[in-house]
């Protein structure tokens, strides 16, 4: 189900303009970065996605049907927003029931609210914690509950905002393995992100935005090596991409395994100057 931002203008109410003609199309089973300097205007792009605010010109429209003629509560079921803060979404005195909060008022069954609890716990490392009080675990944990509690809402679009904050290296593997098997079932991925090398390793697209406006669109690899938009949008290259451009190399993608392989071929390029 392709997700489409038609120009989208949003100005909030004291007349400060975040968001200026962006357009974006969203299609099933895209892993997409959206990255810039804070106050570029990402996660007001995000609240549009979720009905939270709405265009003050241009539209949203999910499969070509347009966001305005949708409920808050309908839109829910179209696009699940994580916030950075988790303990800005954790509402319940149980593991189990916060992660069947979303399904259950999204209306599922009793069957299919208890299947997708099991299977989203179990794809953040919670199966066990079940019974457990959220605000007894430690952040990052809470962190993982809020992804769970999202992943669990079934939506064709997933808009994670900063999802790797507080999460340690194992942790951050298991929400690239989430991601992983997400893509997989045709659900896309929003990920607003300053963590680079993660983008790097785990999103194809990256969408950039600079003073509410849209400059860049396109692959990760030709993000990471455009100094002068990285510079601009208030970026730096992912670990990989630095070293990649010591030794002259331009690897099909900037990941470990991709630099290694590059680097025992000695597939060298002209460099980034």
């Amino acid at each position: 189900m392709p997700t489409e931002l038609r120009g989208v203008t949003f100005a909030y109410p004291d007349g400060t303009e975040a968001l200026r003609d962006v357009s974006l199309s969203i299609e099933a089973g895209e892993r997409i970065a959206l990255v810039g300097r804070n106050g570029s205007g990402k996660s007001t792009l995000a609240r549009h996605l979720n009905g939270l605010l709405r265009p003050s010109s241009g539209e949203v429209l999910f499969d070509g049907e347009p966001a305005a003629d949708l409920s808050v509560a309908e839109l829910a079921g179209k696009a699940a927003l994580l916030f950075q803060n988790p303990d800005d979404q954790i509402c319940k005195g149980r593991v189990a029931d916060e992660v069947a909060f979303g399904p259950r008022n999204l209306g599922f069954s009793p069957a299919r609210t208890a299947k997708l609890v099991a299977e989203s716990l179990a794809l953040f490392g919670l199966d066990g914690r079940e019974e457990a009080n959220p605000y007894d675990l430690g952040l990052s944990e809470r962190k993982r509950l809020a992804l769970a509690s999202v992943a669990a809402m079934d939506t064709p679009l997933l808009v994670l905002d900063e999802p790797t904050a507080g999460l340690d290296a194992f942790e951050a593997g298991l929400l690239a393995s989430a991601l992983d098997g997400l893509s997989g079932q045709g659900r896309a991925v929003l990920l607003i992100s300053h963590d680079m090398d993660f983008v790097a390793e785990n999103c194809e697209r990256a969408v950039s935005l600079e003073s509410g406006r849209l400059r860049f669109d396109g692959p990760v690899t030709e993000l990471f090596t455009r100094d002068d938009l990285l510079a601009s949008c208030g970026l730096l290259p992912c670990q990989v991409a630095r070293l990649s451009a010591c030794f002259k190399l331009r690897p099909d993608r900037f990941t470990p395994g991709a630099f290694l392989a590059s680097l025992r071929s000695g597939r060298a390029g002209t460099g980034r100057g």
